[in-house]
């Protein structure tokens, strides 16, 4: 990704700002929410209250560069966990106020064999030192043409920052959280990926519960993370 598209993007953040959400596009293409589609066989049903997109059933095969230079894979580096996967930026906002929340559940649900994994669409030396500055503690995968590829492998093209996937511990997709986490969304997803690694219901279940859970939370901003 070029200077140009990178300051192109943060203008367009900045004036988007005021709605919540951060629209980034792949080159060439016009910054939209994605559009919803029907639900194939294989697709992943997003609850009504986020903007719905086609994903990937199971974790897609991409690599990134982490902050050491080391190239990783969800799929390998982190195989039989169950992954947080958050994709962000420095410019925005939401974002950065999603970090301590982040943090916290890193600390809190590695025990329940969770991973958080931020993966940032910016420039190296900005992801570098605003973690150095932020104290993150969880792995962090950093591109800027690479980071949007990886989003578009998970089915996600037109991207709204923050997002976050969740997957169980075989690597299957269970939800995609659009806009900024709060606590009560994030706890009621982690215990439905809770309970299909234990076999209580399977991941078609598990998101027919998120949705109606996350339908049934109160929207008030004033409950967002750092809020």
């Amino acid at each position: 990704m070029s200077s140009r598209t990178i300051v192109v993007i943060a203008l367009l953040a900045g004036l988007a700002g005021a709605a919540g959400y951060y629209f980034m596009a792949r080159p060439g293409t016009a910054p939209v929410a994605a559009p919803p589609v029907a639900e194939p066989a294989t697709a992943v049903q997003e609850p009504a209250t986020a903007p719905r997109a086609q994903l990937a059933t199971v974790i897609p095969e991409f690599k990134l560069a982490d902050r050491d230079g080391q190239m990783r894979s969800l799929k390998d580096d982190w195989a039989g966990k169950s992954l947080i996967v958050n994709f962000w930026a420095t410019w925005c906002a939401p974002c950065r106020r999603e970090i301590p929340l982040l943090k916290q559940i890193a600390r809190d649900r590695a025990g329940e064999n969770f991973q958080v994994i931020g993966i940032a669409a910016d420039f190296r030396d900005k992801v570098i030192a605003y973690a150095d500055e932020m104290k993150i503690d969880y792995p962090m995968l950093i591109g800027e043409q690479d980071a949007l590829d990886a989003a578009t492998a998970f089915g996600v093209d037109a991207i709204g920052l923050p997002f976050t996937i969740f997957t169980d511990a075989k690597g299957r997709v269970i939800a995609l959280h659009m806009g900024e986490l709060t606590a009560a969304e994030a706890d009621l997803i982690l215990q439905a990926v809770v309970d299909v690694n234990a076999g209580r219901t399977d991941p078609v279940q598990a998101r027919s519960i998120i949705a109606a859970g996350l339908a049934a939370l109160p929207h008030d901003s004033e409950e967002k993370s750092g809020g």
